[in-house]
C-alpha cells in the first residue's frame, strides 16, 4: 500500500473530494440532459472553477507542509493552480453573456492563464532534482523521457495542423494550449515513473497522469467536421480531467496529514515501457494520418510531420540501445574484473588453508591429504612412497638466544634447504614449530636415504639470521610405506624413527623397521 490505513480512509470518506465528484456527474446528467449546445458550453465552464478551487486550495496546503525541493514544486503547482481558477473563472463568465456557442476552446484570458500555469507546472518538473545517478543513468533517462515527448508532440502536431477534425471555433491559442496538454501528459508520465522520485505519493500522481492522458483524448474525440455542436460525451470527456488533476493534491494533501514520509521516493525500476509505448503512440497516429494525406496542404503537413516525428523516435530509441550495449559491455568487463579478483581471492584463501604463512611450505593438513592422495596412488606398488620427519636440534635455544625473529628466520632458511634437497615431484611441508616432513613419490629405500644425507649435508651450510650465522642441527626419521599403512601409521612410524635418530646423539637420520623400540630414555613418540 502506497499509504496508511489512516490515509486511505480518510480518502475515502472526504468531502470535499466526494463533493467535487457529485458535481462532476451532475455536471454530466446536465449534459446530457440539455439539448442546447450554449447551454451545454456554460455547464462545461461553470463545472470548470470549483474543481480548479479544490485544486488551487489543495495544492497550496500541500506546499505549507512539504520541504525543499518539494516544497518549490507544490509552489509552482499552486501557482499554476490559481491561474487556472482565474482564467476558468473568467471564461466561465464570459459565456454566461455568449450566444450560440458550442466549442469547448477557451477565449484569449483563460487559454492565456491555462498555457501559462501548464509552463509553469513543466518548469517545475524539469527543475525537481533526479535521485543521484551516473553520467550513463542520467544519459538513459533524459533519451528515454525525450523519446515519450516526441511522441506527445507528434500528438500536438497532428492537433494543430488538422482542425477539421475539432472545434472549427477553437482559437490558435486555445489549440496551443491543447498541443502543451499533450505535452504535460508525456513529460508527467515520464516523471512520474521513469525518475523514481516524484514530488509526490503514487496514489496522488495517479489521478493527475490519468487527467494529462485523457486531456490528450479529449482533442481527438470530436466527430470529423463538428461544426455547431457536440456530442455530450465530448463535453464530459474534455470536463474530466478538471476533476482528476484536482483528486491529486487533495490526497497528497490527506496523506500528508496522517503520513510521516509522504513523498518517500521509491526505488527506480532499471528498464522502462514507456518509450517503446511511445512509438506506439506516434504509429497509431500516423495510422490515423494516412487517410487524410490527400486533403490538401494542411494533411500533408500532418503527415509528415508525424513521419518526422517516427523517426526521431526510432532515432532515439537507437541511441538508447546504443548506451545500452555500452553499458552492457562495461558491465561485462566489470564482471570480468570482478570475477578475477574473486578468483584470485580464492586462490589466496586456498594459499593461506593449504601453505604455511611463514615459510611458504604445505601446512599439515595439506600434507595429510597428498600423503594420503600418494598411498591411494601406490596400492599396486607397495614400497614406493617414503616419508622423512626432520625436526630441528637446538632450535629452542636460538628462539631464547637471538629472538623469536631470528627464529622465524632460521625457519624460512631450513625450509629453503629442504626445497633444494628434494626433487620436483616431492612434497616438503612445515607440520607444526620446528618441525618438517617430507613426502617422496615413486621412490626407492635408497633413494630415501640419499635425500635424508642430502638434507643433512645442506644443514651443515650457516644461515644467517640477522647478521649472525647459525647452523641448524636436524635429525630425520625414515618411513617407507608397506601394504595397508595409512597417513597416521607412517607419521608414527617416522617419528619413530626420528626419535631414534635423536636418541644416538642428533644430526643423523635412521629408517624405521620393524620391531623398532625406543630406550626407556627417550622421548615419547609425537
Amino acid at each position: 500500500m502506497a499509504y496508511g490505513r489512516e490515509a486511505a480512509s480518510a480518502i475515502r470518506r472526504d468531502w470535499a473530494m466526494l463533493a467535487a465528484i457529485a458535481a462532476f456527474l451532475l455536471s454530466g446528467v446536465l449534459l446530457f440532459v440539455l439539448d442546447d449546445p450554449n447551454a451545454q458550453v456554460r455547464i462545461f465552464w461553470l463545472a470548470q472553477p470549483p474543481l480548479d478551487l479544490l485544486l488551487c486550495y489543495s495544492s497550496w496546503r500541500v506546499f505549507r507542509v512539504a520541504k525543499h525541493p518539494v516544497r518549490r514544486f507544490w509552489r509552482l503547482m499552486g501557482i499554476g493552480s490559481s491561474l487556472f481558477l482565474f482564467g476558468d473563472t473568467a471564461q466561465a463568465a464570459i459565456s454566461m453573456t455568449r450566444h450560440d456557442q458550442w466549442s469547448t476552446a477557451g477565449g484569449t484570458i483563460q487559454s492565456t492563464c491555462f498555457a501559462s500555469g501548464l509552463a509553469l507546472i513543466i518548469i517545475g518538473m524539469l527543475i525537481h532534482p533526479h535521485p543521484s545517478r551516473t553520467r550513463r543513468e542520467s544519459l538513459a533517462f533524459w533519451l528515454d523521457s525525450a523519446t515519450v515527448l516526441v511522441g506527445g508532440v507528434v500528438v500536438a502536431w497532428c492537433f494543430l495542423v488538422n482542425p477539421a477534425d475539432t472545434d472549427q471555433s477553437a482559437s490558435l491559442i486555445g489549440a496551443l494550449a491543447g498541443g502543451a496538454v499533450a505535452l504535460t501528459s508525456s513529460f508527467a508520465t515520464v516523471k512520474m515513473v521513469l525518475s523514481g522520485n516524484a514530488p509526490m505519493n503514487k496514489a496522488a500522481a495517479a489521478p493527475m497522469i490519468i487527467s494529462a492522458i485523457a486531456s490528450s483524448l479529449g482533442l481527438f474525440v470530436a466527430p470529423p467536421g463538428a461544426d455547431g455542436s457536440l456530442p455530450a460525451f465530448v463535453y464530459l470527456i474534455r470536463l474530466s480531467p478538471s476533476l482528476l488533476i484536482a483528486l491529486g493534491p487533495r490526497i497528497q494533501e490527506l496523506i500528508a496529514r496522517f503520513d510521516d514520509a509522504p513523498f518517500g521516493s521509491r526505488r527506480r525500476k532499471p528498464y522502462s515501457l514507456l518509450p517503446y509505448g511511445s512509438i506506439v503512440v506516434v504509429f497509431l497516429t500516423l495510422v490515423y494520418a494516412l487517410p487524410h494525406e490527400s486533403g490538401g496542404p494542411g494533411m500533408n503537413a500532418q503527415l509528415w510531420g508525424v513521419v518526422a516525428g517516427f523517426g526521431a523516435i526510432i532515432a532515439l530509441v537507437v541511441a538508447r540501445q546504443l548506451a545500452a550495449f555500452h553499458d552492457n559491455t562495461r558491465l561485462i568487463d566489470q564482471l570480468d574484473t570482478t570475477l578475477t579478483e574473486l578468483r584470485e581471492h580464492e586462490q589466496r584463501l586456498r594459499h593461506q588453508a593449504l601453505f604455511d604463512e611463514l615459510t611458504g611450505l604445505a601446512n599439515r593438513t595439506h600434507f595429510r591429504e597428498e600423503t594420503t592422495s600418494a598411498l591411494e596412488a601406490a596400492e599396486a606398488h607397495p614400497g614406493s612412497v617414503a616419508l622423512l620427519l626432520v625436526d630441528l636440534d637446538g632450535f629452542k635455544a636460538v628462539n631464547d638466544t637471538h629472538g623469536h625473529q631470528a627464529g622465524d628466520l632460521l625457519l624460512a632458511g631450513v625450509a629453503e634447504k629442504l626445497r633444494q634437497s628434494v626433487r620436483s615431484g616431492d612434497l616438503v611441508a612445515r607440520l607444526g614449530g620446528d618441525e618438517f616432513a617430507v613426502l617422496l613419490r615413486e621412490c626407492t629405500v635408497r633413494d630415501a636415504e640419499q635425500t635424508a644425507q642430502r638434507i643433512l649435508r645442506s644443514m651443515a651450510d650457516p644461515i644467517d639470521v640477522g647478521g649472525v650465522q647459525v647452523r641448524a642441527g636436524a635429525s630425520i626419521g625414515i618411513a617407507c610405506a608397506e601394504e595397508r599403512d595409512d597417513v597416521r601409521t607412517l607419521l608414527h612410524d617416522a617419528d619413530m624413527a626420528m626419535y631414534a635418530s635423536k636418541h644416538q646423539g642428533k644430526g643423523t637420520w635412521n629408517r624405521f623397521e620393524a620391531g623398532m623400540v625406543l630406550s626407556p630414555s627417550a622421548p615419547p613418540g609425537r
